[in-house]
């Protein structure tokens, strides 16, 4: 296993000038040895030609990649020791399950017996002990993706094992199973794993820390915690939730803040002009119009859904939605009618030019 440490750039066109121009906006970045880690965001964002270059199977325009502090930017993928699990199944239909597993130790001439070990190891951990005498053409897609996992962890002297989205192609519940798998594997092998995903989910119930990227660029490193209570980035609490964050266009003077025409007092400290207030739909409250909440807004109710755990409130506030996620107990405003929200909690963020005010 290795620590990676990342300082460079990437750019698929010669002599970038723009922003624009980059896949991987100039970058710093570590990743821990033995650490769990996910690549978050939506397509095209950089995510796999982050991945590519820690692999090496992409070379950076810009910059270098390090293993445990040795420069490893001109080295291949072997020269690396990376194990990389695709997005589909790469696998032999011809050979067997057990085959299939130990063909990457093999390769390596590691001797019989502890082939036969390791390749027991994995399959037990997999739940394919009864399959390994089955020919990997019978298997069905989830079966065969499952094995090709295996080849990426059945060595257990790599670097790193990366992943580019390999659930793709696998069934929900199917998902949940090779997610929890995956994290029993982390905690028993202490592999260095990092795993790309466009699906916030699956980032969030298997890394240790995420790394939520758009444009080419690494706007968040956190925990799930970190990236749902403290959105470093607009882009971050739009992303994660479900609903995203909802945002309103304030200003702040003189220690409060105006949104919608009214002004709101107990705001903490911010600096004067333009800024965003975000506030998460499970922290959205409606408030008493007669209690006079100097924290809250007034707000024409748009939509409400019934989700069975709960109800989503849509209500307009200008020319903004913001959604409330009430108890599914909770008394239901009817369309059109006029509802107070409270928009500032001590959940409440605030944004200036998109970023986190610290």
């Amino acid at each position: 296993m290795a620590g990676i440490d990342l300082e460079l750039a990437h750019a698929y066109r010669a002599d970038p000038k723009q922003e624009s121009d980059y896949a991987l906006l100039p970058l710093e970045m570590s990743f821990r040895d033995g650490g769990a880690y996910a690549l978050l965001g939506p397509s095209g964002c950089g995510k796999t030609t982050m991945l590519n270059i820690i692999s090496g199977l992409l070379r950076p325009s810009q910059g270098s990649v390090k293993f445990d502090g040795r420069d490893v930017t001109g080295d291949t993928p072997q020269q690396r020791n990376i194990a990389q699990v695709f997005q589909f199944p790469v696998i032999y239909d011809t050979m067997t399950v057990a085959q299939n597993l130990a063909f990457p130790l093999r390769n390596r001439g590691v001797p019989e017996d502890r082939i036969k070990k390791r390749v027991g190891e994995i399959a037990e951990m997999l739940d394919m002990s009864g399959q390994l005498q089955q020919r990997a053409a019978n298997l069905a897609a989830d079966a065969k993706q499952k094995i090709s996992l295996g080849r990426g962890l059945v060595r257990d002297d790599v670097s790193a094992v990366l992943f580019d989205e390999p659930l793709t192609v696998i069934d929900p519940h199917l998902k949940w199973q090779l997610r929890r798998k995956l994290k029993q594997i982390h905690r028993e092998l202490k592999l260095t794993l990092i795993y790309v995903t466009h699906d916030q989910v699956e980032a969030l119930t298997f890394a240790e820390e995420v790394v939520v990227m758009t444009r080419g660029k690494a706007v968040q490193v956190g925990n799930a915690e970190a990236l749902f209570e403290r959105p470093a980035h607009t882009f971050v609490g739009h992303f994660i939730g479900s609903p995203g964050m909802n945002f309103l266009a304030a200003q702040s003077a003189g220690g409060a803040i105006e949104v919608a025409g009214r002004r709101l007092l107990g705001a903490r400290a911010l600096p004067d002009g333009a800024i965003k207030l975000g506030i998460r739909p499970e922290y959205l409250k409606v408030a008493s119009a007669e209690a006079g909440d100097p924290g809250a807004v007034e707000g024409i109710v748009h939509q409400v859904q019934d989700v069975g755990t709960h109800q989503m409130l849509s209500a307009r506030v200008g020319d903004t939605i913001l959604k409330a996620r009430l108890a599914t107990s909770a008394p239901v405003p009817a369309i059109g009618q006029a509802v107070w929200l409270r928009v500032l909690d001590p959940h409440t963020c605030f944004y200036r030019d998109e970023e986190l005010v610290a």
